[in-house]
């Protein structure tokens, strides 16, 4: 048996745990999570989804703000792990903690590549052809230690990003099992970081669009599905977007088309297709219907 202190968050780091946990060759002696947030509007605490699961299995868990919190170190020290593994956690790893036992992280890009908060959306807002996972042995860097492996994968041109999210998922959750029960026959290879690039925390005011590029702000629906979702000056949200085509010139914003419950809008490059929209504080309606609603015709601009 192999023991495995785990380390993660979100629904991507669910899906490795619950994966470990359904290994019969593993142990899951401790699981550290982040502390429950307020969310929605109402502020109310939500359990990270690992807590939940953790939980469901009667694993011992650990919610602290920080892993230099006093008591942390000594916690993971009892636990003895032959490994600790971290997906999506959201907190560097103090060297004394990466001391302890191989740290393997599975990060959700091809890297060097987006180091960093957001790399699935950043693989959308690029409109890469590809993406993947990495496992990669931590080190005090950020997401710059040597890589154990790959898994990779060609990105459908209209996949949005909780599809995106749901494939990563399946592939870390293999690629995880592989690399503990091969570690000892893997050889890390080290990263070129002179190619390295870097990815931030998405904040809300990144899914403020224009009409300049069709693609961008596809790409933006794309990244975005979900939270912060899109919308233009003033809060406006689209949704239901496709792209038309990229070459065409246009006025930014006018209306070229209404069709039965949608309306086709030119960007300054190419057109796209828009089926809801919901005005700031209301309910969301389809976008032939807001515009009938607002005596917008063809050639008029829609915002």
């Amino acid at each position: 048996m192999k023991r495995v202190v785990y380390m993660g968050t979100p629904h991507y780091a669910k899906e490795i745990l619950q994966v470990l946990i359904n290994d019969e060759l593993l142990e899951i002696p401790l699981v550290i999570t982040q502390p429950d947030r307020k969310a929605g509007r109402k502020g109310e605490l939500k359990a990270p989804e690992v807590k939940v699961l953790a939980q469901e299995h009667n694993l011992h868990l650990l919610q602290p703000e920080k892993l230099s919190d006093e008591g942390v170190y000594e916690v993971i020290i009892e636990a003895e792990p032959d490994f600790i593994v971290v997906a999506a956690f959201g907190q560097l790893l103090p060297k004394k903690i990466l001391d302890i036992a191989p740290c393997i992280n599975l990060h959700a890009s091809l890297l060097p590549q987006y180091r960093g908060a957001s790399p699935v959306q950043q693989s959308l807002l690029n409109g890469d052809k590809f993406t993947g996972v990495t496992a990669m042995l931590m080190e005090e860097g950020l997401d710059s230690g040597p890589i154990l492996g790959y898994r990779y994968f060609k990105i459908p041109p209209t996949m949005l990003l909780p599809e995106l999210m749901n494939r990563l998922s399946e592939d870390a959750c293999a690629l995880t099992v592989e690399t503990i029960h091969r570690f000892d026959t893997l050889e890390p290879v080290k990263q070129n970081h002179a190619v390295a690039t870097h990815c931030k925390k998405i904040k809300k005011s990144d899914g403020l669009v224009d009409f300049s590029s069709a693609s961008t702000l596809y790409n933006k629906y794309r990244a975005f599905e979900g939270w912060p979702g899109i919308f233009v000056e003033g809060g406006t949200k689209i949704k239901d977007v496709d792209l038309v085509e990229t070459e065409s010139r246009n006025g930014a914003g006018v209306i070229l088309e209404l069709r039965e419950n949608s309306v086709v809008v030119g960007c300054e490059e190419g057109s796209l297709e828009i089926g809801t929209i919901q005005p700031a504080s209301k309910k969301a309606v389809d976008a032939k219907a807001y515009c009938v609603g607002r005596g917008l015709k063809v050639g008029n601009t829609l915002f």
